[in-house]
């Protein structure tokens, strides 16, 4: 700080109206005041040369914005300090660091250079001083002292010579700018009150930024006053702890309880539980701490606690959001099912975007063997998290998913909480199989048990009965599997997103084994492909004879099968390549187990072949009709189930109220029994998709006309002839094209399904959609220009209209023992 003298010769100092100009970043600099500036900027150096070759003398301002390397002079405050510089000193990096000093305030009238460096024209601001000090003036300079002070004994930092100073001034304005400038305040505003002109406004502006200032300290030292009494308590508690372990030891008393309780202790708080889950824990450690080791309720605490710190309350898997990487990972590891890695890399894209959002929760529906498991083994590993994998088949007790309370003997947690644990963090995907084989019993319903775990609504505070604690679970990405959808109680199936995953079709077969199946079997066998080769004709035939599945299970199985007695005959020494071809084949394989079922070589009557879905995938029904003398009897038999019986009693019902549009004798009826039958009778039968099959066979067997051997069909009739809708369109497409049917007849309302079918599927097969069982009959059936006969009586003509009639009134006549169908 400079001396009388010292600021009369700068008060006499002479200064130009025009300077180079500095700006500077980080600080403003006020008159009087002596500071170190480092510059580095190219424009900053040629500007304080500049002011070194002639009166030393520099423009002092601030900039606007702190980042800016190039300032323009929009960006430079006009209001600053011209100050000289009394020292220069070059760095060894090429920087310049002066020392300068304060002179007076200026402001910038105009910009006279720009370049190499700023000149400004400027206009010295002259503060005016009172001759006497006004009591307001003195007031506030009081009042600011008084504040300094405080700030000082609240802990901020000044210099003990800069108190001395600010004591002894009687400058209001100088004053102001030496507490200004010493606070340590935002260059903001420091700046605003370097522009303000009146001394006393200037003093009241710092006297408001102090008050502010001891606000903030007060509370930060009433805060940092409860931190010290807590940590105050901490260390007496351990203290004293200590001494009472020391005194235990002194006295051969400390046990392995107390290293227990301690080893408990220190878990629980690295375990970093929620505020609930963590007094909890204090509450049975503090039992546990004064129980006898040897109770057995001792154990059931200690058992209860290590479960609870085990628990992974606040550990995750990082998610891995690389989207291209990840579909990288689910091409690897799967052939085809696009639209469950589609819905994957949803899920990724909106992870992506959004920070917290709950897991999904999905269940893929498909036959065995489609590769629904290894598919959640695969999302996790795309998404970088642990994988966890929980079988719910034939569970009964609804303890298995809520856990045990621990009042019983042996008490664990649920299903769900042992799968997170295992998993060792708090967001893994957890695979739930077979979820639609969950039983109930009088133990209660695991199904309505797993509706808490797969709401997104409420699982976030999933309550285990062992733990008796919330758990959250919305992070989880739940991935269930069903074969078979109609099991899965209503509100649970609302519950989940449903994708479903078909059969494959041979040539997605033959795509699997090239490139999964027969890479694996090689690995796992030890053999290479220098040992064995399978060529394409050899792996389809063992597709189409040696296996029937949806999936590719047994396709692996077989495929096995040959790689051990490759494996037997090089083990043995008989190392070369054997090529496994469709003439060598059985000499590894055996016979074949399946031979397709043969075409028929010629139109029928009575013979209709049907589609249906099984739980291996669609498969071929050849429905077949035959009449024989009788009462009118109705006859089913191939294991059928009642939905079918149904279907067959509305066919006949919808075939007799058709019997003249069909040319069926109405008589033939009551004399002629009716045996329907689908073949392989050892395998129960059952659905509504065989409706419209029987009608047609029916409809071919009364009215004598062959039905079509290229055309298969699949649909459900009502008794006015309206065909309905049916499920599993794909496979029941697979079936046909295995069975090489050129032409399908479906339900019109299935239409809109063929969206979800690969085009590929469709190639080679014409699609027929009938809307009532008309269409179906003018597709399917065979129409000779010939007039059709009675079965039966071939190459009679058909009676005439008066024989129809005359016959009609004997059957009236006869008493009415058989009313006639109503037409439609």
């Amino acid at each position: 700080m400079p001396s009388e003298s010292a600021e009369q010769d700068i008060q006499n100092l002479e200064i130009p109206d025009h300077l180079p100009l500095l700006p500077v970043r980080d600080i403003v600099v006020f008159p009087y005041m002596v500071l170190p500036l480092f510059v580095g900027r190219e424009m900053s150096i040629k500007a304080i040369e500049a002011a070194l070759a002639g009166n030393r003398m520099i423009f002092l301002a601030t900039q606007k914005v702190l980042d800016v390397e190039n300032p323009k002079p929009e960006d430079i405050h006009d209001v600053g300090t011209i100050g000289i510089i009394m020292r220069m000193l070059k760095l060894p990096d090429e920087r310049i660091k002066i020392l300068v000093q304060g002179l007076s305030k200026g402001t910038v009238r105009k910009y006279i250079q720009t370049d190499p460096y700023y000149s400004v024209r400027i206009a010295k601001v002259i503060e005016a001083k009172p001759a006497t000090a006004s009591l307001e003036a003195e007031a506030v300079m009081r009042t600011v002292k008084e504040q300094l002070e405080k700030i000082v004994s609240l802990g901020k930092v000044l210099m003990p010579d800069v108190m001395v100073v600010i004591e002894n001034l009687e400058d209001p304005g100088r004053l102001a700018d030496m507490a200004a400038s010493n606070l340590g305040l935002k260059v903001e505003v420091t700046q605003d009150v370097l522009e303000i002109e009146d001394p006393i406004a200037r003093l009241r502006k710092v006297s408001d930024i102090l008050s502010k200032e001891i606000e903030v300290l007060s509370m930060q030292q009433k805060i940092q006053a409860q931190a010290k009494g807590e940590m105050d308590k901490t260390q007496r508690e351990y203290f004293l702890r200590e001494q009472l372990k020391a005194i235990q030891k002194e006295l051969g008393e400390l046990d392995e309880r107390a290293e227990e309780v301690a080893e408990f202790r220190k878990r629980i708080k690295d375990a970093k539980m929620p505020e609930k889950v963590l007094k909890e824990c204090e509450k049975q450690l503090k039992r546990l701490e004064k129980m006898h080791p040897d109770t057995a309720e001792s154990a059931t605490v200690r058992t209860y606690l290590e479960w609870m710190v085990e628990l992974p309350w606040s550990k995750k898997s990082k998610d891995n959001l690389d989207i291209k990487a990840a579909a990288k990972v689910l091409d690897e590891d799967h052939y085809d099912l696009e639209k469950v890695k589609e819905r994957i890399l949803e899920y990724l894209a909106v992870r992506k975007l959004k920070d917290k959002m709950k897991g999904p929760i999905l269940c893929f529906v498909g036959p065995p063997g489609v590769g629904k498991t290894s598919l959640g083994k695969s999302i996790a590993r795309a998404l970088g998290r642990e994988f966890v994998r929980v079988s719910l088949g034939g569970v009964r007790d609804e303890a298995e998913i809520r856990g045990h309370r621990r009042t019983y003997v042996g008490a664990l947690p649920g299903r769900i909480i042992q799968g997170i644990k295992q998993a060792g963090t708090s967001n893994p995907v957890f695979m739930m199989d077979e979820v639609d084989k969950v039983g109930m019993d009088f133990r209660g319903d695991p199904s309505a048990a797993l509706l808490e775990v797969l709401d997104p609504e409420q699982n976030n505070a999933f309550t285990d009965h062992y733990l008796g604690v919330p758990f959250d679970l919305s992070e989880v990405m739940f991935i269930t599997t069903a074969n078979l959808m109609d099991p899965i109680l209503s509100a649970l199936r609302d519950r989940m997103e449903i994708i479903g995953i078909p059969g494959y079709t041979e040539e997605e077969k033959l795509g699997i084994a090239k490139k999964y199946l027969i890479p694996r079997q090689l690995k796992e066998h030890g053999i290479t492909e220098a040992h064995i080769q399978i060529d394409e004709p050899a792996l389809r035939q063992i597709v189409s004879h040696y296996t029937r599945e949806a999936g590719v299970r047994n396709l692996e199985r077989e495929i096995a099968n040959v790689m051990r007695k490759v494996a037997k005959k090089v083990a043995e020494g008989k190392i070369r390549c054997y090529s496994i071809t469709t003439a060598n084949l059985h000499k590894f394989l055996g016979v074949p187990k399946f031979i397709p079922e043969a075409e028929q070589e010629k139109d029928e009557v009575g013979v209709c072949t049907g589609l249906a879905w099984t739980e291996a995938g669609g498969d071929v029904l050849y429905i077949e009709a035959t009449s024989m003398k009788g009462k009118g009897l109705l006859t089913l038999t191939g294991h059928l189930g009642d939905v079918m019986k149904e279907s067959a009693q509305a066919a006949l019902s919808y075939v007799r109220s058709r019997e003249t549009l069909l040319g069926i004798d109405p008589d033939l009826f009551a004399k002629t029994d009716i045996h329907i039958h689908v073949p392989a009778g050892a395998i129960p039968k059952d659905g509504p998709s065989a409706g419209i099959t029987m009608a047609t066979a029916l409809a071919s067997l009364l009215a004598n006309v062959p039905v079509r051997r290229d055309v298969a069909m699949t649909g459900e009739i009502t008794l006015r002839g309206r065909v309905l809708p049916i499920g599993g369109l794909k496979e029941k497409i697979l079936a046909a094209k295995r069975a090489k049917l050129s032409t399908v007849i479906l339900p019109k309302r299935n239409e809109k399904d063929l969206e979800e079918i690969p085009k590929h599927l469709l190639r080679g097969i014409r699609l027929i959609f009938a809307e009532t069982m008309d269409d179906v009959i003018k597709a399917a059936l065979q129409r000779p220009s010939a007039p059709r006969t009675k079965p039966g009586r071939a190459g009679k003509r058909p009676p005439t209209k008066r024989a129809r009639a005359s016959r009609a009134g004997k059957t009236k006549r006869a008493g009415r023992s058989r009313p006639l169908a109503p037409a439609i």
